[in-house]
């Protein structure tokens, strides 16, 4: 079993976990209905994704 042969400082330990730590999730305005949606999905909205139509609309 590997064993470590110095003990890991609070520093090296510290930025090891800097991206452990929870980011705000990401909303932008949408171009169509103006709404806030998730980048890169679909607006559950209107349907559309990238100037395309997905879904049908919820009505």
């Amino acid at each position: 079993m590997a064993v470590p042969k110095r003990k890991t400082s609070k520093s090296k330990r510290n930025m090891r976990r800097s991206h452990h730590s929870l980011k705000a999730e990401a909303y932008v305005e949408d171009k169509t209905s103006g709404e806030l949606r998730r980048p890169h999905h679909i607006d559950l909205a209107t349907g559309m994704y990238r100037g395309r139509q997905i879904l049908e609309p919820k009505g």
